[in-house]
């Protein structure tokens, strides 16, 4: 499952192209602005996100489970009564 390998001038992410060489053709000037327009779109989103130390998001994941523990049934189990996923009992008077 690898990443095809990238040019030196590709983009790791978004794989665009960054060519210093100038362009011929005024459509493909145009479209590369659009696509370089949606990419600091995209950076700025990116970077405006408000990250969490690992640390902190893992003692907050802690306690969470800490206090969600005895609601969790794969901790405690299913009571037999209420589990619909229980064997049938098969009908004796047949």
């Amino acid at each position: 499952n690898e990443r095809p390998a990238q040019k030196p001038d590709t983009h790791p992410i978004f794989g665009v192209h960054f060519s210093s060489k100038k362009k011929t053709s005024k459509m493909s000037g145009s479209s590369n602005i659009v696509v370089m327009k949606k990419v600091v779109q995209q950076l700025r989103f990116e970077a405006s996100i408000n990250r969490v130390k690992v640390s902190q998001a893992a003692a907050d994941l802690q306690q969470f489970c800490m206090q969600n523990a005895l609601q969790d049934p794969l901790l405690t189990g299913v009571s037999s009564s209420t589990n619909p996923f229980r064997p049938q009992k098969v009908c004796s008077f047949l």
